[in-house]
């Protein structure tokens, strides 16, 4: 296969998947790790994609929203596993902050019927709580977005400042050690950065495809994160970059 046929499909598969890895890549073209890395290097100097510690993400999308339903099925096991570990950290009586992710509605489908206070600015995890009576949902309301049904705007964040919560349960688009957290839409951005404002822990919920990128829309510097719960795929040597910022990270598996 020429170099430049090989290229092409490296951009096809990870605008298809969103996100591959470069053990994956190199078994699929049967070529070494090495030069899948250069590969990388060289579409992301062509604005083609955007390299992510072990492997590549798509840039495709990065500046629009993706539908809830897209969203709701891409890595859904990972997302739910995440999720299962997330609600290890909610006790009886808490008052918490959920995002609009769909990890995030995962969160409000394993949460127990328990006493609870959740704000949030997601219709579906509103509607996913409405079934627990003991938990008290509390709607942002502001701008709709159809695609991610969710509130944003001006309004959502007034409602998000008059509150105050013992934890925040988010996810973004990129996470890097330097820059900090990052999300494709600029409104979900700052909506997010007040939810880690309001609370006293925040609890980073992310597949492991979002570490080493940077979206558009600016959320926080890493160390405003206390804890990121992540999928089985994350590099160790990721993990102990991450602790060595004394930011704990717990594996989902």
């Amino acid at each position: 296969m020429l170099v430049a046929e090989r290229h092409k499909k490296i951009v096809d598969l990870v605008n298809e998947r969103t996100s591959i890895r470069v053990t994956e890549l190199s078994k699929i073209f049967s070529v070494t790790e090495e030069t899948i890395r250069r590969d990388l290097e060289k579409l992301e100097k062509e604005s083609l994609l955007m390299r992510s510690h072990g492997g590549a993400v798509s840039i495709e999308k990065d500046h629009a929203e993706t539908s809830y339903l897209e969203r709701e099925i891409t890595n859904a096991a990972g997302k739910k596993a995440i999720a299962q570990v997330a609600v290890n950290y909610i006790q009886e009586g808490d008052q918490i902050v959920l995002d609009a992710s769909t990890t995030a509605w995962y969160v409000a489908k394993e949460l127990p019927d328990i006493p609870l206070t959740v704000v949030t600015n997601s219709i579906k995890v509103a509607i996913e709580l409405s079934k627990k009576e003991q938990v008290k949902v509390i709607s942002t309301g502001g701008s709709l977005l159809s695609k991610s049904l969710s509130f944003v705007g001006p309004l959502a964040e007034r409602s998000i400042s008059m509150y105050h919560v013992n934890k925040a349960f988010l996810s973004c688009k990129g996470v890097h050690l330097s820059k900090g957290l990052s999300d494709s839409i600029e409104s979900q951005a700052l909506l997010k950065k007040q939810m880690m404002d309001i609370a006293d822990e925040t609890i980073l919920m992310v597949d492991s495809s979002k570490f080493g990128t940077q979206a558009f829309s600016h959320i926080s510097p890493l160390h405003k994160v206390d804890t990121i719960i992540t999928d089985a795929k994350v590099d160790n040597p990721i993990i102990r970059e991450f602790e060595e910022k004394e930011i704990k990270i717990e594996i989902a598996k």
